[in-house]
Order: structure tokens, then sequence, then C-alpha cells
């Protein structure tokens, strides 16, 4: 297969996945979550940090505001499943009981995390999709 048949792919499962936004113009976090579906391993390392390293660690990392609030560090890993000091957040396989997949799409208590990040307030859908999938996977370090 071609370069331009793959791109052409790509371009085609985005528009079907509702996410029709042109490859050339996503940053590298954004392509990972396009390449992941539902069947596919997600990577903690390369798929999900990056995200969390983007996104989250202005708050969620040491002396940051979501650390003193609720005690999530989001630096790690180990700190990420830990969770927060009302207990953890994920529930390695079950995407819809985590609160660290609620907080993203809003279903815990109307928090939407993260906070004021764009207009809606969250992150783009392939984001919350690819972090959903890797809870779902099992939520691996890997």
């Amino acid at each position: 297969m071609g370069v331009k048949t793959i791109m052409a792919c790509v371009v085609l499962l985005a528009g079907v996945s509702g996410y029709a936004v042109a490859e050339e113009k996503m940053n590298p976090a954004a392509q990972s979550a396009m390449k992941a579906s539902k069947n596919s391993a997600v990577s903690f390392k390369n798929d999900i940090q990056p995200i969390l390293r983007d996104h989250c660690l202005s708050c969620h990392s040491a002396g940051g505001s979501g650390v003193a609030k609720s005690g999530l560090d989001l630096s790690t890993y180990e700190s990420l499943m830990r969770g927060t000091v009302y207990g953890p957040v994920v529930v390695p396989g079950n995407s819809d009981t985590s609160t660290f997949t609620k907080l993203l799409t809003g279903t815990n208590k109307g928090l939407k995390m993260p906070m004021g990040l764009n207009a809606s307030g969250t992150l783009d859908n392939q984001y919350i999709l690819l972090m959903r999938n890797w809870v779902k996977q099992g939520a691996k370090n890997n």
C-alpha cells in the first residue's frame, strides 16, 4: 500500500468516525489517537502519557492546583493509579465506573476535566476515546 492510499484511508476513517481532521494539522498525540481503535492496544507510554503531559500536568503535578485540591498527580503511571485523597480514579477494565474517564466526559457530578481547555471545556473526542479504550483494555503500564 502506498503512502497516498494509507493517507486516504486515515482521512476516510476519520470522517466515518466523526473526526474529520486533516492529518497534516494533527499533533503527534492526535495522530496516535486516530490510529488507535477499540481493537488495537493502547500504550500508556506512547498514547496516554503524551496527552496527560500536554493537557493535564500544568495542574496535576507536584505543586499544581489539582494535586493540592484532590491529591491527583498525573506525572507518572504509579501516581495516576494511586488516585486521589478520596481513593483510586482508574478501575482497570471498566471505563464506565472509572472517575478518571467520568471526569473527562463530565459525567462525574458535572465536573469536567481539564478545566477550560477549549470552547467546550474538555479534551477533543479522539483523546477521550483513546483514554477510555486504555482503561477498558486494563489500564496497563505499557
